[in-house]
């Protein structure tokens, strides 16, 4: 997992499809149209969403394997738990369709991070998470991005 400020987004060599993705994310405006949006075929898209925040007892919690979720907020903000996916018990087995399993929720977070305007979130197939979390005790309607990029295409060290 990475959690950063956009700004720093380049000092991660991790490619083309890395590149293409923040150079992406950096042109979203708040009122970007709620859609899908192809960057690169199936291999690289992004997702503009708003929805509620919500309690983490409501909150699913997930992984992937093809994909790397790059996720920022565009406005409000979101809590995304993070947990090592091999310490979790499956819920749903992996549906490859979708790209996506589900855990049961363990006892307690093992991190937190707290997404608002300019920050990022990048999560790879071992980092299970659970967006959507209110920051405070109150819901709050949030406009979101996710951007998929296949794990395949990026520079590993």
């Amino acid at each position: 997992m990475i959690v950063d400020r956009m700004q720093n987004s380049r000092d991660y060599p991790l490619g083309k499809a890395w590149q293409l993705a923040f150079e992406f994310l950096t042109s979203l405006k708040p009122d970007a149209e709620e859609k899908k949006y192809p960057l690169q075929g199936d291999d690289i898209f992004a997702m503009v969403m708003s929805y509620e925040t919500r309690p983490p007892d409501t909150a699913v919690l997930e992984a992937h394997r093809k994909y790397l979720d790059i996720q920022t907020v565009i406005t409000g903000g979101e809590g995304i738990a993070w947990f090592p996916k091999g310490e979790l018990i499956i819920k749903q087995p992996y549906d490859e369709s979708k790209d996506v399993e589900f855990y049961h929720h363990p006892k307690s977070s093992f991190a937190r991070i707290n997404v608002v305007p300019g920050t990022f979130v990048a999560l790879f197939p071992q980092d299970a998470h659970m967006p959507s979390l209110m920051l405070g005790n109150t819901p709050e309607c949030i406009k979101k991005v996710v951007v998929k990029v296949n794990v395949k295409l990026l520079n590993v060290f």
